[in-house]
């Protein structure tokens, strides 16, 4: 359908019974679902016994601009950084639930699209998993909230807080990708504090590429699982910057995380060790595994050593924990 045109009607002008049942064509049968979208919850299998949970919020302004994202790298991006968190427990994911509150005058080819991002972003990155349910409601802004399931298959959830002394510090994943991608679209595509419509073609082949990262993470959502199996003792998802994230691990491990800077610069998008460290949203996994552990799909860039007073360092001195925080960081000019 042609946007604007009649056979693709505002969210405002059509029933919500209809935007559901144009979303809910374009989803695919989750295999762990028993009883998927259309009742008052879905029911979804734990086989193991256990299930991991987790939510993401992305709302219109702080999180994503629609002058630089389609529905589709909407939907996508949405499903891709909870997919992440799943994985960084050392689980499978099994199932997301939607809720959008959605401007009256959206397009419903737009909300298609997103739901056409959902089913190709968990196609690729976690075949199996779908959308199984949600909520639709309208708003003056456009928010999609996101919640992710998933199965443990019998491991033990890898947290935060299990990092020791003489672990191996690694990654797997892109470091400042995501980063660069979002410096060129306030730096190209704005007119000075409104963005201004995305157009690929005024960008080469590699700022393309970092633009796509950032509107479409790719994380590893299956190197999750398989780090939990080689023995990770603590693992996130670089979603704030490798030097914030890395923080965290440090602290609720109560150990010192020391990254080597030749490591960094060989890894980094560019060689930008600063936008690898205080640039989030590439979703890659850090992981912490005991020495000569360290599985395929990652890469050593540092070890744990006992606390040291800062919680992260780079080649011994000290790193301040740049990164993305939400109620720190957003400026409404920006």
């Amino acid at each position: 359908m042609a946007p604007g045109s009649d056979d693709d009607p505002r969210i405002g002008d059509i029933s919500e019974g209809r935007v559901l049942r144009a979303i809910l064509a374009r989803t695919a049968p989750a295999a762990h679902t028993l009883l998927g979208p259309g009742d008052d919850a879905a029911v979804v299998a734990a086989p193991s016994g256990s299930v991991v949970a987790t939510a993401d919020t992305l709302v219109e302004g702080p999180d994503f601009r629609l002058a630089w994202s389609s529905g589709f790298d909407l939907g996508w991006k949405s499903a891709a950084v909870n997919l992440a968190d799943v994985a960084a427990m050392g689980a499978v994911p099994t199932a997301l639930l939607v809720s959008l509150a959605v401007p009256a005058d959206t397009r419903l080819s737009f909300v298609e699209a997103m739901a056409d991002g959902f089913r190709e972003c968990c196609a690729q990155l976690a075949p199996g998993c779908s959308v199984v349910g949600g909520d639709l409601t309208v708003s003056e802004l456009l928010v999609v909230a996101v919640t992710a399931l998933g199965d443990l298959g019998g491991r033990a959830a890898v947290t935060r807080a299990g990092a020791t002394p003489g672990d191996a510090v690694a990654v797997a994943g892109e470091l400042g990708v995501a980063a660069a991608g979002l410096g060129l679209l306030f730096g190209r595509f704005r007119d000075g504090t409104t963005p201004v419509q995305l157009d690929r073609s005024a960008l080469d082949a590699v700022q393309r590429g970092a633009v796509d990262r950032q509107l479409r993470p790719m994380p590893p959502i299956a190197l999750g699982p398989a780090a939990a199996d080689a023995g990770a003792t603590a693992m996130m998802d670089v979603s704030d910057g490798l030097a914030l994230d890395a923080s965290r691990i440090a602290d609720a491990s109560r150990v010192t995380i020391e990254f080597s800077g030749a490591a960094l610069d060989e890894l980094a998008f560019g060689g930008a060790r600063d936008r690898a460290l205080g640039g989030g949203e590439d979703h890659g996994l850090l992981a912490t595994f005991p020495a000569g552990r360290v599985p395929e799909g990652f890469v050593q860039i540092g070890t744990v050593i006992a606390r040291a007073g800062a919680p992260v360092l780079v080649d011994g001195a000290p790193v301040t924990e740049t990164g993305w925080d939400p109620y720190r960081d957003w400026d409404h000019t920006r």
